[in-house]
């Protein structure tokens, strides 16, 4: 905990909260954050489903928002919350594009301000903080409650208004709830369709985009291509596969803009499709993956994979090499550097030299003391499998680390 100034005199009134009282919340907003999150979705269960849907980074950045907006204009009441008010009026949006009323929102709000009382408290205890100043705190933690939920109204409101006018409304909500997990019911879908005046394809593509998505992006595409740019992680539904003319169409409405196109899956697979593409964007940014106008996550399904899960990826070679772990570090980097090359390429001692930049006898000469040390984990189908994939993708982790 920071050391800050003399609490407040006891019994003293305090309206508004003193600025000091920011520095004992700040250290609180890690463990704050899990606490709401863990008994939200236990008291509103569909909010747990949307922490493992399409916005989940967003409404995770939402949540640290509000909060760490609060304890800032604690510190600083004159501080901008321009990013935080987007945030909020986002989540209106995904009530209203989900069909839901404002109710269970407001009520998580209201339930994360309980939980954040119940922390002042503690705080207060910890600090002989006078009654006065928590009992001010909870005057202000639920007038802010009240300013986030008149926010999400206008983010609300404002789906609702597009949707009572334009086809296009029912297309985005069309486009969220056949990303929905678990996919919604086929009727549920066809009705949706119907009212959209779109036909459901055999097969889609799912398209990534960054932000900023341009300006007229939406009047370059497609009649039939279902698109929301204005949510935090934007992305469109190409029906089919991505032609010549899909990419043409692409290429016209992203502009400078980058994207990653998802593979092309039927309708009930799309969120794997979009999470795939999600993830490619996030390798291209830890420089994994090189950037492209457009890059397909077709040609990384192997990057893909091999990155699911770096703990368990580093558990398997731990548990393949391990053999190699009375030797020094420098050795046994290098033999393992040796072993990924030759596993992986199959070539000839020379090759392998080459893409070492050692000579041939070095690399003979290294095989075997690896063939020495690892005796029939190099010849097993199983083990020689397992070396691979985790040498490889320690590989790929080594040069994101190196990004």
């Amino acid at each position: 905990m920071p050391s800050i100034a003399q609490p407040p005199d006891v019994g003293e009134p305090l309206d508004p909260l003193p600025r000091e009282f920011a520095a004992f919340m700040r250290p609180e907003i890690p463990g704050l954050i899990k606490e709401i999150r863990l008994e939200v979705t236990r008291a509103y269960p569909e909010y747990g489903r949307l922490l493992n849907g399409p916005h989940a980074d967003a409404i995770r950045q939402g949540v640290e928002q509000a909060l760490c907006a609060f304890v800032e204009r604690v510190a600083d009441p004159g501080a901008g919350s321009a990013l935080r008010d987007e945030l909020l009026r986002k989540f209106g949006r995904v009530e209203a594009y989900e069909g839901r009323e404002l109710d269970s929102l407001h009520g998580a709000y209201r339930l994360g301000a309980r939980i954040a009382l119940r922390r002042a408290k503690t705080i207060g205890r910890q600090y002989s903080l006078s009654p006065s100043v928590i009992l001010t705190f909870a005057d202000t933690v639920f007038a802010y409650v009240d300013e986030l939920e008149a926010l999400s109204r206008e983010g609300y409101a404002e789906v609702q208004a597009r949707a009572a006018s334009e086809v296009s409304a029912v297309r985005r909500q069309l486009l969220h709830l056949i990303l929905a997990a678990p996919p919604l019911p086929h009727a549920t879908i066809a009705s949706l369709c119907e009212a959209a005046a779109w036909e459901l394809p055999e097969q889609c593509t799912m398209i990534a985009l960054r932000t900023p998505v341009p300006d007229q992006f939406q009047a370059h595409l497609d009649e039939d291509v279902l698109a929301d740019p204005g949510i935090p992680q934007p992305h469109l539904l190409v029906p089919g596969p991505l032609t010549t003319a899909r990419r043409a169409m692409l290429d016209r409405a992203l502009g400078s803009t980058h994207a990653v196109a998802g593979v092309t899956v039927p309708p009930a697979q799309a969120a794997d499709s979009i999470r795939w593409a999600r993830r490619v964007l996030t390798l291209i940014d830890d420089k994994v993956i090189p950037d492209a106008p457009l890059v397909f996550c077709e040609d990384h399904l192997t990057t893909l994979w091999l990155l699911t899960d770096p703990a368990l990826v580093a558990r398997l070679a731990d548990r393949e090499l391990a053999p190699l772990n009375g030797l020094s570090a420098s050795r046994r980097d290098r033999l393992v550097e040796t072993l990924r090359v030759h596993i992986s390429t199959r070539a000839p001692a020379e090759q392998v030299g080459e893409t070492l930049g050692v000579h041939a006898q070095t690399v003979r000469y290294r095989l075997r003391n690896l063939e020495s040390h690892l005796g029939n984990r190099l010849t097993d189908p199983d083990h020689r499998f397992a070396l691979e994939a985790a040498l490889r993708s320690l590989h790929l982790q080594g040069r994101r680390g190196r990004g």
